[in-house]
């Protein structure tokens, strides 16, 4: 074991949904889907069948037409119908990322192809910066263009396009960038943000804009059948380059193209592919291609020409028709990419040297900025990103335009919380040009206002950022076990692609696994190989082991080596092919210490239980009405608020119940017989029955338990099995009611104050609060006594989220533990 001051692991949030395992049981079934995906759904917001069906098959959703949302579509399609009739010159303008340069190549396609005479231009990364300038402007003019197009660029050009309207030219802007105080004077603006917000093309990348102007375009020229199949590639390529949210349209769009590409008809398109290693060669039967292959081969490449390149090789890659050419192009931009790395590398480790050894406090300032001279502007918002996912903050990152370090730019990246192009207007004062959105942006600015640029940054985090959100979240869906992962289940979640932004991977976790094997691969990666004791453990109760063994990687976790021998992980599934064998890995995405970081799952067998404190035990009612038994009370601890809690010990078990899964109450009720104990939170009301039903608190034996909602604990569902001794145990898994973290310290702290002196019945609180006794000590103990002769608890969110896992604990798990044994 790893000497605990020697533990290094991610500094992240685990942030689990709330799990509704009867709603994933139910969509589940309609729709043939593992209930584990199921619920990964629903935490989507997707909860009704129609939704799933309508999100697993988006081609039956009816789409309204773009002409209906886009306000100055049609003016536009008009204005370019004429200038292709009359032969008028067309400009683009794009922009030189992977979405500005997959726009202008997929425009650059289409105008051609429907006889238009156009070109485009680009403005320099070092020289120029982002978006079109007044220099282009002329040029354009003097060429003797008559439409200037931007892509995604130019929502914020005021002074460009009111030069270009002065000089007698048409302005079309088409872009997707957040709005300005002031719109551009153009003759028609193309931007998602002006359109209504359920619009399923709200979420479209400046490529999807394209497109769309594309199509409508080709559809009134009658030309758009030979069009769309080599124009949805490019609309693939740039939206997942984008990180566009792969929602609406987006993953309309993006599902057929990624079937598209391993059969791609366009040069350049298979060129990168060849180049790039991003899927096997295409023909009938291809697989489609993932989100994931383009967002890290194909993307990244595409990117590295606009960052430290010519952008004209990545246009000319993708519009080209000649192989040769193609693969020219193809091999340009390898080259460069792997330029790019180098420099990425090498940027990052001087920022993370700087930043170390400048002792900075960017938790106090809740932003961090970092301006060094010598560093690429294409490379450094690359850079910014890494450190966003080390340090935790909001990144600013720049340096300097030229030897006398007048002038900065900069790139900035995010946290969920933190606004970038928010924080940047903000900070209008100290800024020079800036544009961008929530995630990411970038700016320039005169040297002599960094102080109060870094200043004003620190202004706008402080109001929008608590000390929490600085340990990144991570989002996790679904608990799952070891034995569950397998190629099925992985073939399956290609019904829930493309996944990326705002449609993200099902993310799993399994607590307390064991790392068999682990050492560092490639630049800085950890491959392991894990044991998983499947024991889903509950609040107060036995654990289960089952081992086996899967392997898994984890991407730049080179700090975080070695891995201490035990520990929680969440984390996507990836398939791996080596020498012909399939098999599912593991993506690593976090881990942490598991809540018992002494436990050994290999020493617990079903037969075998941590020890248990010779305690009492007695049951309440949530509605206080059930008879309350005359047993002593034990007292285990007095704190120094002079508040005596107690645990009262239950009744031996002394039944084996057969456990089953809850059906529909009318039909089960019409085949029960004896004396039916019915309990839970929200029990439904039932009308005449053969049964003999009971509420909630057994007086006597019964022959049948109804689960409506699983008692707050083991605990409390061992006092259930030993008082009322059912035959069989029917579980319906619903969750009751649960308090906030915050709303239980806050009860706490009265009850407290309304006792005094006198004792404080830990089981009877519980089984009124919903809650384990283990909870309600995590709560105690947050509110300031040690409570030292009772067992140690984790925090109070680890408490209750240990409890959400126990609501969901399904029959056949139950079925599995000898309460008979686990009490003696």
């Amino acid at each position: 074991m790893v000497p605990s001051t020697a533990i290094r692991l991610p500094n992240h949030r685990w942030q689990i949904y709330p799990q509704k395992p009867e709603l994933a049981q139910q969509i589940a079934e309609a729709v043939a889907l593992p209930p584990i995906l199921a619920q990964a759904l629903i935490d989507r917001g997707i909860e009704t069948v129609e939704e799933v069906q309508a999100f697993l098959d988006p081609e039956s959703v009816i789409l309204p037409s773009p002409l209906d949302d886009f306000p100055d579509l049609a003016l536009t399609v008009e204005l370019l119908e004429k200038a292709i009739a009359k032969g008028s010159k067309i400009a683009i303008c794009g922009d030189y990322d992977a979405d500005g340069m997959t726009s202008t190549a997929l425009l650059m396609r289409a105008l051609r192809a429907l006889g238009a005479n156009v070109d485009y231009a680009i403005p320099s990364r070092m020289a120029e910066g982002y978006g079109i300038n007044e220099r282009i402007v002329r040029e354009f003019h003097g060429e003797g263009v008559q439409i200037i197009l931007t892509v995604d660029n130019g929502i914020a050009a005021v002074k460009p396009i009111a030069l270009a309207r002065e000089l007698g030219m048409d302005a079309i802007i088409t872009d997707h960038h957040e709005l300005p105080d002031e719109l551009p004077p153009a003759t028609a603006i193309l931007n998602p943000k002006l359109i209504r917000e359920a619009s399923p093309y709200r979420g479209v990348a400046g490529v999807g804009v394209a497109y769309i102007l594309a199509i409508c375009l080709a559809q009134k020229l009658g030309q758009s059948q030979p069009l769309i199949k080599p124009l949805r590639e490019l609309l693939t390529l740039g939206t997942i380059a984008d990180l566009a949210p792969l929602t609406g349209v987006n993953r309309r769009w993006v599902k057929r193209g990624l079937r598209q590409l391993p059969e791609s008809e366009l040069a350049g398109v298979q060129a990168l592919i060849q180049v790039s290693g991003a899927s096997s060669s295409g023909g009938k039967g291809a697989k489609a291609m993932k989100p994931d292959e383009i967002g890290f081969r194909l993307g990244p490449r595409i990117n590295a020409v606009g960052r430290i390149g010519d952008p004209q090789i990545a246009i000319e890659l993708l519009t080209t028709d000649d192989p040769g050419i193609a693969l020219t192009r193809a091999m340009q931009c390898e080259q460069l990419n792997q330029d790019r790395q180098q420099m990425c590398e090498t940027i990052e480790a001087e920022a993370i040297a700087w930043i170390e050894s400048s002792g900075m406090d960017y938790l106090g300032s809740r932003v961090l900025v970092v301006v060094q001279p010598g560093w690429h502007h294409g490379t450094i918002g690359i850079v910014a990103s890494r450190l966003v996912e080390r340090y935790g903050v909001p990144v600013f990152i720049g340096t300097y335009e030229d030897e006398h370090q007048d002038k900065i730019r900069g790139s900035a990246r995010s946290i969920p919380e933190f606004h970038v192009f928010e924080a940047m207007q903000h900070c209008d004062r100290w800024l020079g040009k800036y544009g961008g959105h929530r995630a990411a942006g970038g700016f320039t600015l005169s040297t002599q206002n960094l102080d109060g640029f870094r200043q004003g940054l620190s202004e706008f985090a402080h109001g929008c950022l608590e000390p929490h959100h600085l340990k990144p979240a991570i989002a996790i869906n679904v608990l799952a076990e070891f034995e569950q992962i397998d190629l099925d289940l992985y073939r399956e979640i290609d019904r829930l692609h493309p996944c990326g932004i705002e449609n993200p991977s099902p993310v799993f976790w399994t607590p307390n696994v064991e790392v068999v094997e682990q050492r560092i691969v490639g630049k800085g990666h950890i491959k392991v190989t894990l044991e998983s004791s499947t024991h889903s453990f509950h609040p107060d109760s036995p654990k289960i082991a089952t081992p086996r063994r899967i392997q898994g990687i984890a991407w730049r976790w080179g700090d975080y080596f070695p891995l201490p021998r035990y520990i929680d992980v969440a984390y996507k599934l990836r398939e791996n092919t080596w020498n012909g064998n399939t098999n599912v890995e593991l993506e690593l995405i976090s881990a942490r210490l598991p809540e018992n970081e002494d436990s050994r799952p290999s020493e617990i067998t079903r037969e075998s239980v941590p020890p248990q404190p010779p305690v009492r035990r007695s049951l309440k009612t949530p509605q206080k009405q059930a008879v309350q038994e005359s047993l002593p009370l034990t007292t285990l601890g007095v704190t120094a608020s002079a508040v005596t809690l107690v645990l009262p010990e239950a009744p031996p078990v002394t039944v084996n119940p057969e456990w089953l899964s809850g059906i529909p109450l009318q039909s089960l009720l019409t085949h029960l017989e004896g004396r039916v104990l019915f309990y839970g939170a929200g029990r439904p009301e039932i009308g005449a029955t053969a049964c003999e039903i009971e509420w909630n608190f057994p007086k006597r034996p019964c022959d049948t338990l109804l689960l409506w909602t699983l008692p707050p604990s083991g605990t409390h569902l061992q006092w259930l099995l030993g008082k009322g001794m059912p035959r069989q145990v029917y579980v319906y898994n619903h969750l009751p009611p649960l308090q906030s973290p915050m709303q239980l310290r806050s009860h706490l702290r009265d009850r407290l104050q309304e006792l005094g002196t006198q004792p404080l019945n830990l089981v009877q609180l519980g089984q009124e609060l919903w809650v384990a006794p283990s909870t309600l000590l995590a709560a105690l103990r947050e509110l300031g006594d040690s409570y030292p002769e009772f067992p140690p608890t984790q925090t109070l969110d680890r408490e209750l989220e240990r409890l959400y896992r126990w609501y969901a604990f399904p029959p056949e798990k139950l079925a599995q533990i000898n309460w008979r044994s686990s009490l003696h």
